[in-house]
């Protein structure tokens, strides 16, 4: 039988690529090689594609980011060739490139580093892009494959852009009665012009302590705790660096953090409800993917009615952003109170062995390996079904 030849791109533009190299180089070693032959795709930080000859090697999340900080500005490696993806429908869409003295018959013409002819092209049946953050997890990778036409794992254009915009997915949470903390949405532009008005209607409108977050960013990155006035000001700065729009949010009282995987397209499937037990103060980037102190619990220790509860919720906030293949759902839930708020969406959330997302299905019954085959099955399920749409009145 023909092997499936899984295009894996992974890295990008985002201060996620380090973990992105950790999920690629779990997903790629646990594709069954007697079914996929997984092709291995970098988008370096620069934006630039190539094609790896060796995909990234699986290690430690920890040593994975510490060793890719630390080749920050070095040349690219020799093993990769430069890459293009052609945004067409085409039975190849990857092309590799070499560099030339001129304009090659059939050729790309000139690329940033001088003039580039394609060499050869790359047929792929699917696209697993375990890319995290802006410019992969946020609708743009999405776009460039459905223009392609190439089936590809996870959800579309817009439950991706809307899962990573905070602000917009906090909007569609409360129009579909699902329940969230109080917050505001602060635009860049607003804060850079009058930072005063801003603090004055933050501490008048929501309750202290509070969390500032990037609209636009995953991994806890740019994340901060205030208590007062100054602290905000700096937790706000800090997320300022990082995106052009901040939400504000109050803080859940003692909160827990809970967790549920979803998996599935028109009818998903959620996992059991894990805990997170960060080993500071909050799960922030240090905590998940740095520190080896934080744990977990899964099940998560609730009671059977809420176990329930935060289980149907996932399954409807996966619905409310039109997720498809795969997502991570969070939620906070108040130690006093047991009361439940909805935090978010993750649409590709951290992919490797260790990862949250795959722990909470290896509970539910589900290992690794036969995870990846059902989010390549749903992958060409949904483009199969895509492809039965009409396209033109005639």
């Amino acid at each position: 039988m023909k092997r499936v030849r899984v295009g894996v791109v992974y890295g990008g533009r985002s201060s996620e690529h380090e973990v992105s190299l950790a999920s690629a180089a779990a997903v790629i070693a646990h594709l069954d090689p007697g079914r996929y032959e997984p092709v291995p795709i970098h988008i370096g930080r620069d934006g630039r594609w190539s094609l790896a000859d060796a995909p990234p090697a699986p290690r430690p999340v920890a040593e994975t980011i510490a060793s890719a900080r630390a080749a920050r500005g070095a040349a690219p490696q020799a093993d990769r060739r430069d890459a293009l993806f052609l945004a067409q429908p085409s039975a190849a869409p990857l092309l590799t490139l070499q560099p030339g003295v001129g304009q090659a018959a059939g050729g790309v013409g000139q690329a940033a580093g001088g003039v580039r002819a394609a060499v050869a092209s790359h047929a792929l049946d699917v696209i697993f892009p375990v890319v995290h953050g802006p410019y992969g997890e946020d609708g743009t990778l999405q776009g460039l494959l459905e223009l392609a036409n190439v089936p590809y794992v996870g959800a579309g254009v817009l439950g991706s852009a809307v899962a990573m915009d905070k602000a917009v997915a906090k909007t569609l949470f409360a129009a579909a009665g699902l329940p969230i903390v109080r917050h505001l949405v602060v635009p860049a532009r607003r804060w850079d012009a009058d930072a005063a008005a801003v603090l004055d209607e933050v501490a008048g409108r929501l309750a202290w302590p509070l969390f500032v977050k990037p609209a636009n960013l995953g991994s806890s990155v740019g994340i901060s705790k205030a208590g007062t006035r100054p602290e905000l000001k700096r937790a706000i700065d800090r997320a300022r660096e990082f995106d052009r729009k901040i939400v504000v949010e109050e803080a859940v009282p003692d909160a827990r953090e809970i967790e549920c995987a979803v998996l599935g397209n028109d009818v998903p499937e959620v996992s059991v409800a894990g805990e997170i037990l960060p080993a500071g103060e909050f799960y922030d980037y240090e905590s998940k993917y740095v520190d080896d102190r934080s744990s977990y619990v899964i099940p998560a220790d609730l009671p059977a009615g809420q176990a329930r509860d935060v289980r149907a919720l996932a399954g409807d906030a996966f619905r409310a952003l039109d997720g498809a293949g795969l997502a991570r759902v969070d939620f906070l839930v108040a130690r006093g109170t047991g009361s439940l708020y909805l935090n978010e969406v993750n649409t590709m959330p951290g992919f490797t062995t260790i990862s949250m997302y795959a722990k909470l299905w290896q509970a539910s019954g589900l290992d690794y390996p036969r995870l990846l085959d059902r989010l390549v099955e749903l992958a060409l399920e949904r483009h199969a079904e895509k492809q039965r749409l009409r396209t033109s009145l005639d």
